[in-house]
């Protein structure tokens, strides 16, 4: 699914929607939009696992990347979308060579009724009562896995926000409606693939890269060696070093980690003022001679003049 380049002007204000204090009231829930906004990531940036309290509906408009819920790696493309319900642990990364962006919803739903016994609940009003209970509960069970925007939900990010910036009479409305219409697509959109994605079977090799990356990322700073990476990933070293080489660009174990060493002396040296002896050891280099050595080579540049530049 081709997505084009509407979604652009949405860069120009990416808070405009969430200066508004949307609250919709759908059937019997109350729904409290916490986020809504278009983000656009750079080039291999992470999102480390974390979760929320609410629902949280990522949409890719553009670009690639990953998914990962726990164990389970998902590929990410153009026109998909997934879900992230309350509690739900996920990572998200964005494609090593080209940006990724999102259209993001976040929304607390809580249920009006939900603590009154059944013979005092107030008369449903039909239909928007039942596709209202019907919805939210679709959403609680939907896979954990993306799929294709079949209905446009996208769509209806860019009509909400021509709404807000046009600020007509009935704007507040439209805006409203856009966010029922969110989540009613949304879960249309799974509807057909349900039981296609019952079962999804795991890139093996992507999922011990990443979680090779991962954990290259979080001890680059020791005496790390390619041995205790594959140790951890329970392969051995000739395997993970064939793996970096098909999905790194040809790069090596030490290629690869001098260069997440050699970003993070490169954050050091713009945003801290410590010693250049002490940059080197906090990532992983012997002695501020040796990254001298290094830096030099790479950058054509001495740390310090790198420094002075930024």
């Amino acid at each position: 699914m081709a997505v084009s380049n509407s979604f652009e002007p949405m860069l120009e204000r990416p808070d405009e929607l969430e200066k508004l204090d949307l609250r919709v009231q759908w059937g019997p829930y109350d729904i409290h939009v916490m986020r809504f906004h278009y983000v656009r990531f750079q080039p291999g940036h992470t999102i480390s696992f974390h979760k929320h309290a609410e629902y949280e509906f990522h949409f890719i408009p553009r670009g690639k990347g990953l998914v990962s819920f726990g164990e389970e790696p998902f590929a990410l493309k153009s026109g998909q979308y997934y879900l992230t319900g309350p509690e739900v642990m996920h990572y998200q990364e964005s494609d090593l060579h080209e940006p990724m962006e999102e259209l993001c919803l976040h929304v607390d739903i809580t249920d009006r009724f939900d603590a009154q016994p059944e013979a005092s609940l107030p008369a449903p009003e039909d239909w928007e009562w039942q596709e209202a209970r019907s919805c939210i509960r679709k959403l609680s069970q939907l896979p954990l896995s993306p799929t294709q925007d079949l209905h446009n939900a996208m769509g209806c990010f860019l009509q909400a926000y021509e709404a807000c910036r046009a600020n007509y009479a009935g704007s507040y409305t439209t805006i409203k409606q856009n966010v029922i219409q969110i989540l009613l697509r949304a879960v249309r959109g799974y509807e057909t693939v349900n039981e296609e994605k019952k079962l999804p079977t795991k890139d093996m090799k992507l999922y011990r890269y990443h979680l090779a990356l991962e954990f290259m990322q979080a001890n680059y700073g020791g005496a790390l060696s390619l041995e205790e990476v594959a140790e951890k990933l329970r392969c051995s070293s000739r395997q993970l070093q064939r793996l970096f080489k098909e999905l790194h660009g040809g790069s090596s174990f030490s290629q690869i980690l001098e260069d997440i060493r050699l970003t993070h002396v490169c954050k050091s040296l713009r945003e801290s003022a410590q010693s250049i002896e002490q940059i080197a050891k906090n990532a992983g280099f012997s002695s501020g001679n040796y990254l001298h050595a290094v830096f030099r080579k790479r950058y054509g540049m001495t740390p310090s003049e790198y420094r002075s530049n930024h």
